[in-house]
């Protein structure tokens, strides 16, 4: 399973886009895709923009993505149950939960459930492993981040943590963080893997998905500052 963390750098994105590569367009993947969306940022319109990009047909595409919506813990736990049952009769080849830790920071609040609370998401992940195990599906989870501020937070930025602490960091076998760069610009940060060494990678989020950072627009100034001055020293010398 894959963890990517933290919130709004482009996570939705990035998981929208995974349907079309893994199961949502005709030859790209060897099943269907399916989407459990504990926060309602699910958008079917962003499918169909990124379906465009690839010349892929909009209607197969939102066909092949199966969709939930989680509203408590509980919930959440009980699609999975429907998720397996889905599968017996059709071939998933990729799953996404989108946030697995969203809906347990507001059913649990507090020091005094926070037992409670690591005990009832423990069970989570240890559920998804079984499904990816049983039907050979990928999964790929999001989390969240809080920020850990104590008395160093006045001389630099807040540190930021994920949710669900080990738990959460044990259950999955590649982690990624996500952040955000310089304007469009997000990273892409290889945390924790069995096979990938740690590295950062660049991306940008644009109308029709996720796609390369481009950098034309600093050589374009480049290239106009070097004809300036050649001009300058052409002219004056």
């Amino acid at each position: 399973m894959s963890n990517t963390l933290p919130q709004a750098h482009g996570r939705c994105d990035c998981c929208k886009r995974l349907p079309l590569d893994q199961g949502g367009g005709e030859g790209k993947g060897e099943g269907k895709a399916m989407y459990i969306d504990a926060k309602g940022t699910f958008r079917p319109q962003r499918l169909l923009q990124i379906a465009d990009r690839f010349g892929l047909n909009g209607a197969d595409v939102l066909e092949n993505v199966a969709y939930a919506r989680a509203y408590n813990t509980d919930h959440q736990s009980r699609l999975l149950l429907e998720a397996a049952s889905m599968m017996v009769d059709t071939r998933f080849a990729l799953m996404i939960i989108d946030s697995a830790t969203a809906l347990y920071r507001t059913d649990f609040s507090g020091r005094g459930e926070l037992s409670a609370r690591q005990m009832h998401l423990a069970k989570f992940p240890r559920s998804l492993q079984k499904l990816a195990d049983e039907f050979g599906v990928a999964v790929v989870l999001t989390n969240q981040v809080v920020s850990q501020v104590d008395g160093s937070a006045m001389f630099a930025r807040p540190q930021v943590k994920p949710i669900g602490g080990n738990i959460m960091a044990h259950a999955t076998t590649t982690r990624l963080a996500l952040r955000k760069g310089r304007g469009e610009e997000r990273i892409c940060k290889v945390i924790s893997s069995p096979c990938l060494a740690e590295a950062e990678a660049r991306f940008q989020i644009l109308g029709e998905g996720v796609s390369d950072v481009k950098d034309w627009p600093i050589r374009a100034l480049s290239e106009t500052l070097n004809a300036f001055f050649l001009f300058f020293f052409v002219s004056f010398s």
